[in-house]
């Protein structure tokens, strides 16, 4: 099944779960020796793979034990400045060197009329 928007949070856990399950079997592996590695006890995992909810350190400790934490980078991307804050941060750099503006008046040596 697809994960689509439309999807009920269990039907979403449920597939999620399905998903690392059968991960896990591709692999060869046990619930013991992965509940094992993740450092979560198998009651846990087990809860995981049906679809329960967990908490979210014991989903990341499964990710990481089966090698997934990379994936986290593609479900949550890193967010850049929006296009208005790099505009505003691009009319604050300064875009050319400028030396003190010296009195004009005074090295011409002469003066309005009325000064």
């Amino acid at each position: 099944m697809k994960i689509e928007p439309y999807l009920t949070d269990e039907a979403i856990l449920k597939e999620i779960g399905q998903r690392l399950s059968q991960l896990r079997l591709n692999r060869n592996l046990t619930q013991a020796e992965v509940a094992e590695e993740a450092g979560i006890s198998r009651p846990t995992l087990v809860r995981i793979e049906k679809g329960m909810p967990a908490d979210i350190v014991s989903f990341l400790r499964l990710l990481r034990a089966l090698n997934l934490t990379a994936a986290l980078e593609t479900l949550i991307p890193s967010q850049s400045n929006s296009p208005i804050k790099q505009a505003l941060l691009q009319r604050e750099r300064r875009q050319r060197a400028r030396k003190p503006r010296r009195n004009t008046q005074d090295d011409r040596g002469w003066k309005w009329g009325d000064e």
